[in-house]
């Protein structure tokens, strides 16, 4: 009891921020008309930005203002239960300049892949997305039914994480072992639901010390179950869990600074959605969580900080005759 005790302060102290940011966060528009964007990944060296436009069933990248095919051809599946929403690929992360693994959710549970591409440079063809270095899936077991819809991805020294839509009595995280580019062992590694009690692990990310910090998205009929939990990489041990107050997040991320930043989809309220900076709080000897609202956004998806400190985000809009409203937003350095 003592040993968990410390290691979860350890956690909140170091991995949740106790400094706000400020009041009004300004965000612009970097990229307008994209289809249900819904990761979102920057390349090491280069700094260039690659958005999983998973309505469009393709990856592609920000150059010059514009978007640029990367991998396209990814299949189709809907996902929702009013509004419905076509998805093709999700997460994103680098495991290297060349190196992007990538989350599917374009095929019924058990079929979706994990997938691990070297990517093109800068203005050479997209791939095609049965091009993939290395392929994984989490077929049905007797004790489980199929794994799919891998929303988030992180990558780190520890492996390859992903959150996973498939089991919603156990709600697994999933890990690959890497060794150098290679990528193997994919398999389940985290019951969420069993540590939490709480279903549907979504948005991930890895904090500053090396742990796996989740996003637990809930019920999506159920307001501000949302919870943020810390695990050990390496163990899969949970070392934290807070109530957020959030109703449904799809998106983590830790700024240069430190700062733990979150996206709030909320399904059943989206003009509760927004990004969030969440500060940790202690009071009579109890962690607890502050979550302190930004920016009032619509249905976003995912968010990641740039090289130089800048932060993107992906929204889904709201799509008017049919077109779509998906953007790429950027908040200036300095949260």
């Amino acid at each position: 009891m003592k040993r968990f005790v410390r290691l979860a302060t350890v956690a909140l102290t170091l991995c949740l921020a106790t400094r706000a940011a400020l009041a009004e966060t300004e965000v612009a528009t970097v990229l307008a008309g994209l289809n249900n964007p819904t990761g979102i990944a920057i390349q090491p060296e280069t700094g260039d930005v690659f958005i999983a436009e998973s309505g469009a069933l393709k990856v592609v990248r920000l150059v010059d203002g514009q978007a640029e095919d990367v991998i396209t051809g990814f299949t189709k599946d809907v996902y929702g239960k009013g509004p419905m929403f076509d998805i093709g690929p999700l997460g994103l992360a680098f495991i290297d300049k060349e190196t992007l693994v990538v989350g599917d959710g374009g095929k019924p549970d058990g079929e979706e892949q994990l997938l691990v591409y070297t990517v093109p440079a800068q203005g050479e063809p997209a791939i095609t997305a049965d091009k993939s270095k290395y392929s994984f899936t989490l077929p049905a077991t007797d004790d489980a039914p199929g794994e799919g819809n891998f929303y988030g991805v992180a990558a780190s020294a520890s492996g390859i994480f992903v959150t996973a839509n498939g089991d919603d009595n156990q709600g697994w995280v999933a890990k690959a072992d890497i060794n150098g580019t290679k990528v193997g062992n994919f398999r389940r590694f985290i019951a969420t639901k069993e540590a939490t009690g709480v279903d549907a692990p979504v948005a991930i990310t890895i904090s500053p010390r090396g742990e796996v910090v989740i996003g637990q998205m809930g019920e999506i009929n159920v307001p501000q179950d949302g919870l943020l939990t810390f695990y050990n990489a390496k163990s899969g041990e949970k070392l934290l869990n807070l109530k957020t107050g959030l109703y449904d997040i799809t998106g983590l991320a830790y700024s240069p600074q430190g700062q733990l930043y979150a996206v709030d989809f909320a399904w059943m309220d989206t003009t509760q959605g927004g990004l969030f900076q969440l500060i940790g709080e202690k009071q009579g000897g109890e962690h607890s969580l502050n979550a302190k609202k930004l920016a009032a956004l619509d249905k976003p998806t995912a968010l990641a900080f740039g090289q130089d400190g800048s932060l993107y985000i992906t929204v889904v809009g709201t799509a008017k005759e049919g077109k779509p409203a998906g953007k790429l937003l950027k908040v200036a350095p300095g949260l």
